[in-house]
């Protein structure tokens, strides 16, 4: 279990820097298109505070995986259910979303729906190469059993 946390912190750590600095990116966007003129020094702190922490909660959240004694499913719903609490307590903290009934359906339907076509992107990934893998390998036991017949 130390193991574990161990990890996480270290993954949290390697990725929480670059929250301010997609943060920072995304409010020049904002103010650039007019959709943001200024930022009070207490946005601008809970921003920074509110990313970094979101960072490095997904950064380290990708140690779930590693977890032997946890089926995949199991792994993916912890996974999903952190992030997905942890992306809205950052939009609701930084007045990103409002806190009502459609609004917080929308943020779930919308976290939901891409949180599955991204496992579903993966899956795919995967699954392409673990057949490629297959097929190696089976070339390789039929150079194998060939070989064999003929010592």
């Amino acid at each position: 279990m130390r193991k574990i946390v161990l990890e996480f912190f270290h993954r949290g750590l390697i990725v929480c820097g670059f929250g301010p600095i997609i943060l920072a990116i995304i409010y020049m966007i904002l103010q650039k298109n007019g959709v943001l003129d200024t930022l009070t020094v207490n946005q601008v702190c809970i921003g920074i505070f509110s990313i970094y922490t979101l960072a490095f909660i997904a950064g380290g959240m990708n140690v779930v995986y590693q977890i032997e004694r946890l089926p995949l499913m199991v792994a993916i719903l912890i996974h999903g259910v952190v992030l997905y609490f942890a992306y809205l307590v950052t939009y609701l903290l930084n007045d990103w979303l409002e806190a009502g009934m459609m609004p917080l359906l929308i943020f779930t339907v919308i976290f939901v729906v891409g949180y599955l076509v991204i496992w579903a992107i993966i899956y795919a990934i995967i699954k392409g190469r673990t057949e490629k893998l297959n097929v190696l390998l089976g070339r390789n036991n039929k150079e194998q059993r060939e070989r064999k017949q003929y010592e």
